[in-house]
């Protein structure tokens, strides 16, 4: 497979949509890793899936995407064009509409606790459109949605992994309880990676959500874990109260979110100290979160 540069995509849009091929292309700042993305021209971008397991997520957007736009409060990725394998590129890939924006940092966010209640009050429009057309939690969007018993083997191999820095029986116990109940309501559409990489902010407000390739429906405690990697507590527990969801879907949402703190501290401490240490933090408010509801 080529390298996924400017130049490959220059090359595609040129073959596939030469009424396009005078626009130029350029890297976007923060240009993702499950998939690489460009600008092209001022008004679009191009969005390529860096390896095999990212391709089923192209036709998904667009798909679903349009429908989903249209009954949300805030901008979504809008498909304009849908390539095809060619220049040496085995996959399909995207032309969107551009949003503009900037990933919501905590130094780029005004009020915190605003911004919390805008985000569930998206998070609720989401999960209010019907979803009885939609794609169950699966392969394709590495089972956001479903059930945190996919990854019980990745979870407790880590947890013994780092048992010589963190309370093993404590982290076990935390997972437990996340396993321990399901979601018994109707599935619900999911976004499946709400991060502030997705989250887009104009003038220190919320103003667009991002990246649907996780998207389906299920269970939406996976919805739920920004609330430990981003927000503090005021907000945190300003978006607790607006999603209004329970106990048992919190527990689930601490699993989702230990179990990706666990996978990524064990993987990358030898390797990459500063974001070990960002999972890290994260670990801390699970542990003082899951003691404060257990009390």
């Amino acid at each position: 497979m080529p390298e996924i540069d400017a130049q490959l995509v220059e090359r595609l849009v040129a073959a596939q949509f030469p009424h396009w091929a005078h626009l130029p292309v350029r890297p976007v700042v923060a240009g993702g890793w499950d998939n690489r993305t460009f600008h092209l021209g001022d008004e679009m971008s191009v969005r390529l899936p860096s390896a095999e397991r990212y391709v089923a997520q192209v036709e998904k957007e667009h798909r679903f995407l349009p429908a989903l736009g249209a009954r949300l409060p805030l901008p979504v990725p809008a498909p304009v064009g849908l390539g095809k394998p060619g220049e040496g590129y085995p996959w399909p890939w995207s032309v969107y509409r551009w949003i503009e924006g900037e990933t919501a940092k905590r130094e780029r966010i005004a009020d915190m606790v605003r911004f919390a209640g805008d985000l569930a009050d998206f998070l609720l429009a989401l999960w209010r459109i019907d979803a009885s057309a939609g794609p169950p939690a699966g392969t394709h969007n590495f089972h956001r949605g479903g059930s945190l018993a996919v990854y019980d083997e990745e979870a407790r191999r880590s947890i013994e992994i780092l048992a010589d820095e963190l309370d093993a029986p404590l982290m076990t116990g935390i997972w437990e309880r996340a396993l321990a109940s399901t979601w018994t309501e109707k599935p619900v559409w999911v976004h499946g990676d709400v991060a502030e990489g997705n989250l887009l902010v104009r003038e220190g407000r919320l103003s667009a959500v991002i990246d649907f390739g996780s998207s389906g429906v299920g269970d939406p405690a996976c919805d739920l874990v920004i609330a430990w990697t981003l927000f503090d507590g005021p907000a945190a527990q300003a978006f607790r109260e607006r999603v209004a969801l329970g106990p048992d879907t919190w527990e689930r949402a601490r699993g989702w979110c230990l179990w990706k703190a666990l996978i990524t501290i064990a993987d990358l401490r030898e390797k990459d100290g500063r974001r070990a240490d960002l999972h890290r933090r994260w670990l801390g408010r699970i542990v003082s979160d899951h003691l404060a509801a257990a009390a």
